[in-house]
């Protein structure tokens, strides 16, 4: 293959990002929602071990996540690990395409915005990216809060006093008629306080870091260079990295307290004992 090919397949660059007006669309829904359900299912597991050691009482409070997994797992065997999956499968694709769409057009109307102000590469992308972040993860709650409420319900139905439930439609149910629709978007507040800073810091880590480590690789200075693919995916891979190791050390706490009132609040109107 002559050097003129090999240029025209590995991209400048300045062609590893792309903005909103260079996307397809299609593409970037139908990619998007396939992996993010394909991350979901890789992941959900902890999403319940995670959830249950929130709400453990007795002596269930003294385990480990090792131990609250094998626990889950002698009791209700692999589906215990997936209960509640199919009803964030049905919310996630409506939530991704509202984040996904906010992300991008928040992000591309951003970059325009802080051009006049002359900022450095990384803190423009942190400034862009975070505002982004944080545009996308608020318009999103709309959607992920119910399911969100609807899903951990039902990750620990029978699990220290909590009710079972015949499926996501019945705890909606349930959930209203205790609480009305409000019961729904019990801890919307506190997801947004969560979710919202989390994105904000998660996409802004994820854009700063990658162009400081470009920098550090002597790419930035000459963008018309041409990177590898595998150096492009290695430094988007450690940007993510950096970006959850950051955002993972600010937002577990309040992600405690949101889970906490969530359920121990539907609990105390259905009159349910966790003592």
């Amino acid at each position: 293959m002559d050097t003129t090919t090999r240029a025209a397949k590995i991209p400048s660059f300045h062609q590893t990002e792309i903005n909103w007006d260079n996307l397809d669309k299609t593409k970037l829904y139908v990619v998007g929602a396939g992996m993010f359900s394909g991350v979901t299912v890789a992941l959900y597991p902890v999403s319940v071990v995670k959830t249950r050691m929130q709400v453990a009482s007795g002596d269930a409070l003294r385990r480990n996540a090792l131990a609250t997994f094998k626990n889950i797992l002698k009791v209700d065997g692999v589906p215990g690990l997936y209960r509640g999956f199919p009803t964030v499968i049905i919310g996630a694709v409506p939530t991704r395409i509202i984040f996904l769409t906010a992300l991008e057009t928040t992000k591309a109307a951003s970059l325009k915005l802080a051009e006049p102000f002359k900022l450095s590469e990384p803190v423009q992308a942190a400034f862009a990216n975070g505002l982004a972040g944080l545009s996308a993860s608020t318009c999103s709650q709309a959607i992920f809060v119910p399911i969100d409420v609807i899903s951990q319900k039902l990750m620990v139905q029978g699990y220290s006093g909590h009710a079972r439930y015949k499926g996501g439609i019945d705890v909606a149910r349930k959930v209203i008629k205790a609480d009305g629709i409000r019961g729904l978007y019990r801890g919307f507040g506190l997801s947004v306080m969560t979710y919202a800073p989390s994105s904000a810091v998660w996409w802004a880590s994820y854009g700063s870091s990658q162009r400081i480590i470009w920098s550090a690789l002597g790419h930035w200075q000459n963008k018309e260079e041409a990177p590898s693919q595998m150096k492009i995916v290695g430094v988007q891979a450690s940007g993510g990295v950096i970006a959850g190791a950051v955002t993972s050390f600010v937002t577990t706490p309040i992600d405690t307290i949101k889970t906490r009132l969530q359920l121990f609040i539907f609990c105390w109107h259905t009159g349910i004992n966790l003592s």
